[in-house]
Order: structure tokens, then C-alpha cells, then sequence
């Protein structure tokens, strides 16, 4: 018998074939195997056979969901047919939701602001649309005009640029800039000063706005339009027919200010006149006897002295109020201590709440008998059943939220859940995200120029704050009722998850460090997973078992795909 006779004789046996397939046996073993092959078309046939059990078993292996039986997935088929209705549910909760939201919080501050003279106005139309910041929004809205108009012909190009040719493409490129040149309207101006001192002289005019930006500001002069502080000293003894913004330590307002006055700062000190409102963000207000302010006083000061005459409203929170000068609308108060001296003069109703009762001089003129109220200090364990009631509504506020993320960002939602269970990554990550970009849209809004980009950044910050409980949801259910990609299984486990971590967040104690890692760990898996989405994939080159003629034979090094 010659030698392809004896190993023809010689047939490995189905262990043998298998562990060629699985790549376990040794080179020279696998050689014999191979050459066995080329020349056996039973082991052939039946090294295919095992080859493509191994493929179906590494398949099954690797699915994370079994499939369903065929009457079983026609009642899930029908059951999401006849769910479209949820959704009409969904939006009921949503209006229902900003309903409560408005009327729990938004309304009792909107008419708190509107008592204290703000000429009845709500605050984000008094701050951005009708004080000086909206000469912001008009001096960037060329800029905003420009940058759309070249993101909408950047698009243009990229959709019929294998159409183009290099040439023309320029041609285009430069002839669109320079249409959007001609066709551009021009800036309001703006004048800016920047030094380590900076000063205008009385005898100085400005026909525009004013940035000012240095360690000492003086400005002795007039300007014809809204004065804008930005440094460490600050001193306004001239007259400002516009308003008044300043970030300083220090602010004395020594001159005439037409408008309004924001500050927020170490100590403002006020003794000329303001034409309309003062809000102030401070550690010490004063309004000496010389001050007056012809509309209403809002303050946030720990220190607060009122010697001046108020024409309107007086809204205050501080820590010690000494009120010695007029108020000519209504005074409420809220703070340690009030004190009112016997030469105040309050011409509307007066309200106090604080930790004790003010004092209140004998010779004191007021139009009414001031109300005092104790302030409650509820104890983190003595909570009322409106604390419970809010909670509950939240938590729906954060499954509406969740239902509408995995609906609208199916395969984006897996990819956060899946990128919150690496903790480390995701908690390092969220550090960085919690306190950087809010940091960073805060300095954005400050600066005019950015203010678009800032208050949509802070937008998308305050999103991601709101989605953290609904990622930190999604993962605690997936710990209870394990992992799963599939729609409606994900929604449950974040229904219950979502519950389960607002119980642990209404805590007391540690409710308020659990909210915190929830927004740092949620943040930081966001962050993750937008990271990997913008990071370009490369698919692993894995060859595919190979298919030829049954007398084609296996290379010793096959590898066996799980695809």
C-alpha cells in the first residue's frame, strides 16, 4: 500500500477536526491535518460541518437576548402597535409637569420681582432684552447673520463639491465672501479701554457704549450710552445716560446714572442718583443719605445699610438690614435681622421674615404695621408632605425625560449606560464636565461677544445635569435586572432605576452628596460617549473562514469569525 493509501486509512477523528477549527492543535499536527485534507473528501465535508457548528455556537454565545418564539414576538408586534397612545400620556405629563414647575416656582418669584418695581416685567426680559445687555444681542446679531450664512454655503459646497473642480471651488469660496462683505451691516459702536488704570476726564464725552476693563476705573466724564466695569476699583462720578454693569470689587457711584444699575461685587457704595432700578449681588450695600434711586432697590448683601430714598419697591435678602432713609412703595425683607431707625419712612406695606423679630424705632413713619413672620429652619428629617409630592413629580419629570431620550437616541442612549458602568472613567470625566463648562459658559455670557454661545452652552450644561439621574437610573436597573439593549426592556430598567435613585437622593444627610455623585457620574458617562461618537471607528480586518471547492484544503492558521 503506497503512502497516499495509508493516509487515506488514516482519518483524524471528529476531535482532531474540531480542535483544527478551534485552532488548538499544534503547527506540525495541523499541517498533517491540512494535507490530509487536500487529498480526503469525507474529512473535508466533515471539517466544513464542524466549522459551521462552531460558527452557530460562538453566534449564540456572543447574543445578549434570545430569540423570541414566533407567537411571542407577534404579541410584542401588536403590543407596540396598540402603545401609540403612551405618547399622548407623555405629553400630558409634560404640560402637566412645566404647570407645576410654573406655578411651584417660577410664578411666586415672578410676582415677588414684579412687587418690588420692576415695572411688571418678568426678570429674563429686564435683564437681556431691556437693559443694556440687549445692546449686546443687537451688536452681535451681524455676527450671528455671517457665520449662518457661511455654514449654509459650506454645506452647499460640501453637497455638489465632487462637482466642482479645484478652481471654480475657489472661485465660489471667494466670490461668496465677498458678497457676504458687501452685503454685511455695519456694528453699532463700542468703545474699549484696557489698561492697569483707566480714566475718563470730566471734560470727556462718549458717544457710544463703554467697556472698561483694569485694576483702577474712574470715569469722571459722560458717556452717551451704557458703561460696562470690569476690574477691581470702580468709580463712576460722571453721568452715564445709559445703564451701569459692573463686575468689580468695589463700585462707588458718586455721579448720575439714567438708567439701571447691576452689580455684582465685593461692597457698592451708592451716593448720587440712579434714574431706574438697582440690583446688587454684594457682601456690603450702601446707600448713603445723598443717594437716590428713582424706581426700586433689589439686593443680595450680607451687610445692608439704606440711608437714601428708595422711590419704588425694596426687595432685600441679607444677613443685618439698617433701613434709615425712605422707602417709597413697599419693603420685603428677608434675613438675620432688621433694624429700622427713627428717621425711615416706608410708604407702602412692610413684610420682614428672619431668626428674630425687628426693631423698629417708636418714631418710625410707617403706612402700616409691619408684618413679621419667623423663619422656618425645617429640619432635614421634619419635612412636610409637599416635599414628597415635589419628589414624586420629579421623578415623573425624570422618566418623561428618559422615555423621550430613548426614543429620540436609541442606539446613543446604549452607548451612555454602557460607558457610566467604566466608574472610573466616567467619575474622573464628570469632574471635569460638572465644573468646566459651567465655569466656561458663565465667562462666555460675561463677555458679550459669546453671549449666544454661552447661554446655549449653559442650556446644554443644565440638559446634561437633568439626564445624569436618568443614566445613573438606567445602569441601577440594569444592575437589578441585568443588561439588554432592546427599547422597552431599557425603558423599564430606567423607570425603576430612576426611582430607585430618587428615593436615595430624598435622603436625609446623605441625599444631597448621592444627588452630587449622580450629576458628576451622569455628566462624566455623557461625556464619554460623546467622546467615542466623535472619535473615527476602525473595524478589525478579521478574515472570514474560507469557501472554495470541495477539494480546496483548509490553511493550518484558519481563524474562525464569530460574525
Amino acid at each position: 500500500m503506497n503512502d497516499t493509501a495509508k493516509q487515506n486509512n488514516n482519518h483524524p477523528d471528529e476531535i482532531t477536526l474540531l480542535m483544527y477549527v478551534e485552532r488548538q492543535l499544534d503547527r506540525d499536527r495541523a499541517q498533517e491535518v491540512s494535507r490530509h485534507t487536500q487529498t480526503c473528501e469525507r474529512c473535508l465535508i466533515l471539517l466544513r460541518a464542524l466549522d459551521r457548528e462552531s460558527r452557530l455556537l460562538t453566534r449564540s454565545l456572543l447574543e445578549e437576548d434570545e430569540p423570541l418564539p414566533v407567537r411571542l414576538a407577534e404579541f410584542r408586534a401588536k403590543v407596540k402597535r396598540s402603545m401609540q397612545w403612551i405618547w399622548g400620556v407623555v405629553f400630558a405629563m409634560a404640560l402637566l409637569g412645566v404647570y407645576l414647575l410654573y406655578a411651584g416656582y417660577i410664578e411666586p418669584w415672578q410676582r415677588q420681582f414684579e412687587q418690588a418695581g420692576f415695572d411688571g416685567t418678568n426678570l429674563l426680559s429686564l435683564f437681556f432684552f431691556q437693559s443694556a445687555f440687549w445692546k449686546g444681542w443687537q451688536s452681535m446679531l451681524t455676527l450671528v447673520e455671517i457665520v449662518a450664512m457661511v455654514s449654509f454655503a459650506s454645506f452647499g459646497l460640501f453637497l455638489v463639491r465632487k462637482y466642482l473642480k479645484r478652481g471654480s471651488a475657489l472661485a465660489v469660496v471667494f466670490a461668496s465672501m465677498g458678497l457676504l462683505m458687501a452685503t454685511a451691516n455695519p456694528a453699532t459702536a463700542t468703545e474699549f479701554r484696557k489698561a492697569e488704570s483707566v480714566q475718563v476726564h470730566k471734560d470727556e464725552v462718549i458717544n457710544s457704549d463703554l467697556f472698561a476693563m483694569g485694576d483702577q476705573i474712574k470715569m469722571n466724564g459722560t458717556v452717551d450710552g451704557d458703561f460696562f466695569g470690569f476690574g477691581q476699583d470702580v468709580e463712576v462720578s460722571g453721568h452715564v445716560t445709559g445703564d451701569v454693569i459692573c463686575f468689580c470689587r468695589s463700585l462707588r457711584i458718586n455721579g448720575q446714572v439714567d438708567g439701571n444699575v447691576r452689580d455684582a461685587s465685593n461692597n457698592v457704595t451708592i451716593l448720587g442718583s440712579v434714574g431706574r432700578n438697582v440690583t446688587t449681588f454684594s457682601d456690603m450695600s450702601t446707600l448713603e443719605s445723598t443717594g437716590k434711586i428713582g424706581h426700586s432697590l433689589m439686593a443680595f448683601s450680607n451687610n445692608l445699610v439704606l440711608d437714601g430714598s428708595v422711590g419704588r419697591d425694596f426687595l432685600g435678602f441679607f444677613g443685618n438690614a439698617t433701613i434709615d432713609g425712605s422707602i417709597g412703595g413697599e419693603l420685603r425683607g428677608k434675613g438675620r435681622t432688621l433694624n429700622i431707625s427713627s428717621n425711615a419712612s416706608i410708604g407702602g406695606k412692610a413684610t420682614f421674615e428672619g431668626d428674630k423679630p425687628p426693631e423698629v424705632a417708636s418714631t418710625a413713619k410707617l403706612a402700616s404695621p409691619l408684618q413679621y413672620t419667623k423663619m422656618q429652619h425645617r429640619s432635614q428629617i421634619d419635612r412636610g408632605p409637599g416635599y414628597y409630592i415635589w419628589r414624586v413629580i420629579w421623578a415623573g419629570a425624570w422618566i418623561l425625560l428618559g422615555l423621550v431620550l430613548i426614543g429620540l437616541m436609541p442606539r446613543f442612549s446604549v452607548e451612555t449606560v454602557e460607558a457610566a458602568e467604566r466608574y472610573g472613567a466616567a467619575l474622573g470625566l464628570g469632574v471635569l464636565v460638572f465644573f468646566g463648562v459651567g465655569i466656561a459658559a458663565i465667562i462666555a455670557c460675561v463677555t458679550i461677544v459669546g453671549l449666544l454661545v454661552g447661554i446655549s452652552t449653559f442650556f446644554l450644561w443644565i440638559v446634561s445635569l437633568f439626564a445624569s439621574y436618568v443614566v445613573a437610573g438606567a445602569v441601577v436597573g440594569r444592575w437589578i435586572l441585568g443588561k439588554t439593549n432592546e427599547h422597552w426592556p431599557l425603558v423599564g430598567r430606567m423607570v425603576l432605576g430612576v426611582i430607585i435613585v430618587v428615593v436615595c437622593t430624598g435622603l436625609p444627610y446623605v441625599g444631597g452628596w448621592i444627588c452630587f455623585a449622580v450629576w458628576i457620574w451622569g455628566m462624566g458617562a455623557i461625556a464619554v460617549a460623546v467622546y467615542r461618537r466623535v472619535q473615527p471607528i476602525i473595524a478589525p480586518n478579521i478574515p472570514s473562514m474560507p469557501s472554495g471547492p470541495v477539494g480546496t484544503p483548509l490553511p493550518p492558521t484558519t481563524t474562525v469569525s464569530p460574525a
